[in-house]
């Protein structure tokens, strides 16, 4: 079941990051902190964390709107427990996530990720799921480590 995260959740979200072992202590303590902030309201409108709950969390997303995109969303997290990956978990909570948008008249969704050889899997399930590899900034996040930027139009011209 794919739902609105509650504060309840916090710790098992938690346990998600840390368990996909793609980020640092920092970049972890970011993630929390990025949650706390959720859950005490100080985001602003338009943010949105969600998990998949069966039986207990097995992942997390989270999306929020572009500052200066008109009816534009940025997807800025999405992730599956390992011992979950490959079951059409994380395409399930990406199609509810582009719906929810749909729903309020968004336009498009971005995605960034990294360009380094363990991000590989996701860059791949991004064209699984019809997104398009729209941009290469290269060494962005740092000297080597491209962000790579893809797009998916949500509403039919």
């Amino acid at each position: 079941m794919i739902r609105p995260a509650t504060l309840n959740d916090r710790d098992a979200m938690t346990k998600v990051f840390a368990a996909l072992n793609l980020f640092n202590n920092d970049e972890l303590k970011f993630m929390s902190n990025l949650v706390d902030s959720y859950f005490d309201k100080t985001l602003g409108e338009g943010h949105y964390w969600i998990v998949s709950d069966d039986n207990g969390i097995t992942s997390a997303a989270y999306y929020a709107p572009e500052s200066f995109g008109q009816d534009v969303y940025n997807l800025y997290f999405i992730g599956v427990l390992p011992n979950h990956q490959g079951k059409g978990t994380g395409s399930s909570i990406l199609k509810y996530v582009e719906n929810h948008l749909k729903k309020l008249g968004q336009r498009l969704l971005l995605v960034e990720t990294s360009g380094l050889p363990n991000f590989e899997k996701a860059r791949e399930f991004y064209l699984k799921n019809n997104y398009e590899k729209e941009a290469t900034i290269r060494e962005y996040y740092k000297e080597g480590d491209d962000k790579i930027v893809f797009r998916k139009k949500l509403t039919i011209s």
